[in-house]
């Protein structure tokens, strides 16, 4: 508290996580440009401070901070500097992510000219039919696009309800819809906020990796055509932000896609521009009271 009270700022105070390329890196570039002071955090320390000397570039106020959101210890180290340097947090962006699947970028190379003639639905098509999910890459996606963001989230609360105007917003996708889920119970239950609480959410992340192990996704009603792990986990994501925003009435909390965007999540073959999809994360993440 004393680096704060030492240095007082008048400035809100935005963090986003996975800030050093893509949707992140651009998130980080609006809210600087509209006069926030952005910490900018990524997992790889050198590729973190090369993005925030790209954006000083432009008189931008913007620090880094190193940040695993799967790691608790790392996590614990950033809540730490936050209160240290600045006693408080006002937006914390949740972006930080992974596909979950093993794609091929040489293969993507190959057909990279013939982007701009598919339309989006074989856009989408052609990234099912070339990406492989696996155990491992399942249990890594929930690790990080659901469990790391609620680390990040429940260290970061204390600090966000410190501000006057705190604001979460998740990043999700139009991948986590529930019409994505074949079983009319599993879209009962993940849409059950009234009863819906973080333990059972956490046993059905447990079911649906228990049922990927033993290949019965389909079986059992789980999103199939791709990508399962990341739908089930952003699925997952929405409800948590749903959980969230009714615990903390005072605060926005929210989660939305920002788009089919070119980004190296959809291996650029999406329709938004870096600056389109982050332009939709700073509108929610600085709507009025």
């Amino acid at each position: 508290m004393e680096a704060a009270t030492s240095n007082p700022s008048s400035k809100r105070i935005a963090l986003v996580s996975g800030g050093n390329k893509g949707i992140g890196l651009e998130t980080c570039r609006q809210l600087a440009s509209k006069g926030l002071k952005v910490l900018l955090t990524a997992r790889n320390e050198a590729r973190g401070l090369e993005a925030v000397e790209g954006v000083r570039r432009s008189g931008a106020d913007v620090v880094f901070h190193q940040l695993d959101v799967t790691d608790p210890d790392s996590v614990a180290r950033l809540a730490d500097f936050v209160r240290d340097q600045f006693g408080k947090l006002d937006i914390l962006i949740n972006n930080a992510g992974i596909s979950g699947v093993d794609r091929d970028p040489v293969l993507f190379a190959q057909v990279q000219e013939q982007v701009e003639s598919m339309d989006v639905d074989q856009r989408v098509q052609w990234m099912k039919e070339n990406s492989k999910e696996t155990y491992e890459e399942a249990k890594e996606c929930m690790r990080t696009n659901y469990y790391g963001a609620k680390l990040v989230t429940e260290a970061l609360l204390p600090l966000l309800q410190l501000s006057s105007s705190g604001r979460i917003v998740n990043v999700s996708s139009g991948f986590s819809l529930l019409r994505n889920f074949n079983s009319e119970e599993l879209k009962k239950e993940f849409d059950d906020i009234d009863n819906l609480t973080e333990k059972r959410l956490e046993e059905l992340l447990d079911l649906f990796l228990e049922d990927f192990n033993a290949n019965l996704i389909e079986a059992h009603g789980w999103p199939t055509g791709g990508s399962s792990a990341y739908k089930v986990a952003k699925a997952a994501l929405n409800a948590y932000t749903r959980i969230l925003a009714k615990r903390f009435p005072a605060m926005r909390i929210n989660c939305l896609t920002p788009g089919f965007v070119k980004s190296d999540m959809s291996m650029h073959m999406g329709e938004l521009t870096l600056e389109e999809g982050a332009s939709n994360l700073v509108k929610v993440a600085l709507l009025p009271n």
